[in-house]
């Protein structure tokens, strides 16, 4: 009789702007996905992976969660993991560990955060795939623009359509702010998140910010009263940065 599969959840990295996405595609290779299972089965381990949610094209993680099952012949995760990471370049196992088989990178997880990094000047030719650029941004509106989006509301006019979903309901349990030496931090913290929710809400939040949408409008849209707009935040500035269980 085999032995069963062990099953394993990894936390990641990597960086967004070299991929057209993390989830499989049929017309391109250059996905997260495609590179991750790459890697395994050069170490003989046919498994898929399964993500805690799928990021666009350019976006970036700093805690990705993943599972996948293991043949018995890999119980040392150490050296796992050390493989792994020899044998990929823009993306980094920064740990792996045993969970139960019950246990599922999307469908378990409670919380996930996302961080949204922007610079008020003109991020330099070094940081321009990793850090978004808006100028005349005031953060007292940014703030006020924030809080609006906590609690639980139906973000129907917050996401790109295509993807299945049974509701369109979210619940937002803190947005923040901060500022350090030039650089802005967004924060989102909820227990899911829509195809591109996120980089909607960073950016209509912005239109606050530079008066270009007043916070009633905001509302109106949250409240799926009326659509003001439908912009997207550039990806280069969004991280999921952890999720948790």
């Amino acid at each position: 009789m085999l032995k069963p599969e062990t099953k394993v959840k990894a936390v990641i990295s990597y960086d967004g702007s070299v991929y057209l996405g993390f989830q499989k595609q049929k017309s391109t290779t250059k996905t997260v996905t495609h590179a991750i299972e790459e890697a395994l089965n050069a170490l003989h381990i046919r498994s898929s992976i399964v993500a805690s949610g799928r990021t666009d094209a350019g976006v970036h993680a700093t805690g990705q969660i993943i599972h996948f099952n293991l043949p018995d012949f890999w119980s040392d995760l150490n050296k796992l993991k050390t493989n792994l990471n020899r044998k990929l370049k823009d993306i980094e196992f920064k740990h792996i560990s045993r969970v139960p088989h019950d246990f599922h990178a999307r469908f378990s997880a409670k919380k996930r955060l996302y961080r949204y990094l922007f610079k008020t000047f003109k991020p330099s030719v070094f940081e321009q795939k990793y850090i978004s650029y808006y100028p005349g941004v005031d953060s007292l509106l940014l703030e006020k623009a924030l809080s609006c989006f906590e609690g639980e509301h139906d973000f129907n006019y917050f996401h790109k359509t295509g993807s299945i979903t049974h509701t369109t309901v979210r619940k937002i349990y803190k947005t923040w702010y901060r500022e350090h030496k030039g650089y802005h931090f967004i924060y989102f913290q909820a227990n899911g998140f829509l195809r591109s929710q996120v980089r909607m809400m960073v950016d209509a939040a912005m239109l606050c910010a530079r008066g270009e949408l007043t916070l009633e409008q905001l509302s109106e849209q949250i409240e799926c009263q009326k659509k003001h707009t439908s912009k997207l935040a550039p990806p280069e500035g969004l991280y999921l940065a952890r999720v948790q269980y």
